[in-house]
């Protein structure tokens, strides 16, 4: 932990836990670390409602946790659920339901218990993927996310001492049976386990192969951040202009890096895009772009000698219902604050090709209709991005102070840590 610091006095400190070995050892390891520096811990159990006994295992869990003196959370993953790629839907919501309880309750830090096992794993996954730097060096100790900070302390740390700490401290947990279920890949990397130790590819070895390239991509992060500077002038309506000729003198390395971070800014996603389609259309703008592409969300557009990159229409997320007194991230790309005393019935969604009134920006028409706009029942109230609200001089409307409406994703991240 003192590695992913720092702290604040008296640490306040999550731990999403599931129940399984992996995060009730976490949760054990954690109570002892807030409590020598005088800090708490809250366990957070999100049931997805995908299985019968899910909510039955929260309550588990509550009891577990409750016994040992440790506060303890359930979050529930409400409404419609997806019939495909269930898996990915579920990370998706956990995240979102764990970062969104942070924020709510002001504690900035969120432990998760992935360890030296997955590590490997994610090494594994990512190189028959074709990934290059940045996926191969797997998953990183410390995420800074627009909430809290996202740790990892354990990556390091082999399952099997995880279960050694549960049976020494008495402590059971749950089998998750997905972990035997051959269709995921993961469960079939750690059916050949064996095989690939034998050959030299073991646990460690894969784990400490991605910390090194973790290494490697660290020490490319000031590089990266100056051909940024010199090439991406950012608009807080959500697009950018690539200028392409620092693209053209930089190494291809970092050519991809920066071209990577503008389609993940302006797309809104949490990963770049493959790397193959990736190379191909940097090679198409080193070697002059002359049509308009897409790729990871996001529209590809010369224009005077530069390039517009916006957010794909037809790719953009639905309209949210925006309640007063809540934080919501919109299609990976914008934060809505609306205070307590906010307008009613609104929703935040694009702006589309409406025609709206006089507004105090001029923007190109591809990147005007994927603004953020928000709605009542009588139609746009406002487009924060284009400095318009409907209701100027009229009572009723929302009060300038009521709405705060940022980008969520910056060009650049924060430095990835290595430990």
């Amino acid at each position: 932990m003192h590695a992913l610091g720092p702290f604040e006095p008296a640490p306040a400190v999550a731990v999403a836990v599931s129940g399984g070995a992996d995060s009730m050892a976490l949760l054990l390891l954690s109570q002892a670390w807030a409590a020598a520096h005088r800090g708490r811990v809250t366990a957070l159990t999100v049931d997805h409602g995908l299985r019968p006994e899910s909510a039955g295992e929260a309550r588990k869990v509550a009891r577990w946790a409750r016994r040992r003196g440790i506060a303890h959370q359930t979050l529930p993953w409400v409404g419609a659920k997806p019939t495909g790629d269930i898996q990915a839907a579920a990370r998706t919501a956990r995240y979102r339901l764990l970062e969104e309880w942070c924020a709510h309750t002001g504690i900035f830090h969120l432990l998760v218990a992935h360890h030296q096992d997955d590590q490997a794993e994610t090494f594994l996954l990512r190189l028959a993927r074709g990934s290059g730097l940045d996926g191969l060096a797997a998953m990183a100790p410390l995420v800074e996310r627009p909430s809290c900070r996202l740790l990892r302390p354990l990556l390091t740390m082999p399952k099997a001492r995880l279960e050694a700490t549960l049976k020494a401290h008495n402590q059971a947990w749950l089998e998750d049976r997905s972990n035997r279920n051959d269709k995921y890949a993961r469960v079939r990397l750690r059916g050949g386990r064996a095989v690939l130790a034998r050959e030299g590819l073991s646990t460690v070895r894969l784990a400490a192969t991605a910390r090194r390239l973790a290494r490697a991509r660290q020490a490319l992060e000031l590089p990266l951040a100056q051909l940024l500077a010199q090439a991406v002038t950012p608009d807080p309506a959500g697009f950018v202009r690539l200028d392409p000729t620092p693209l053209h003198g930089a190494s291809p390395e970092l050519g991809l890096r920066a071209l990577a971070a503008v389609l993940m800014a302006v797309g809104g996603a949490d990963h770049p895009p493959r790397l193959e389609r990736l190379e191909r259309l940097y090679q198409d703008i080193t070697a002059g772009l002359s049509r308009g592409r897409t790729l990871g969300g996001c529209r590809i557009v010369p224009e005077h000698g530069s390039l517009l990159v916006c957010r794909e229409a037809k790719a953009m997320a639905a309209a949210v219902a925006a309640r007063p007194g809540t934080t919501i991230n919109w299609d990976g790309r914008f934060k809505l604050t609306l205070s307590s005393d906010g307008p009613s019935g609104l929703t935040l969604g694009a702006l589309g090709p409406v025609k709206i009134g006089p507004s105090g920006r001029l923007l190109p028409a591809l990147a005007r209709v994927a603004v953020a706009a928000l709605r009542d029942d009588r139609g746009i109230i406002a487009v924060p991005a284009l400095g318009y609200r409907r209701d100027r001089g009229e009572t009723g409307g929302p009060a300038p102070e009521a709405v705060l409406l940022r980008t969520s994703r910056p060009v650049t991240g924060a430095g990835v840590k290595v430990v």
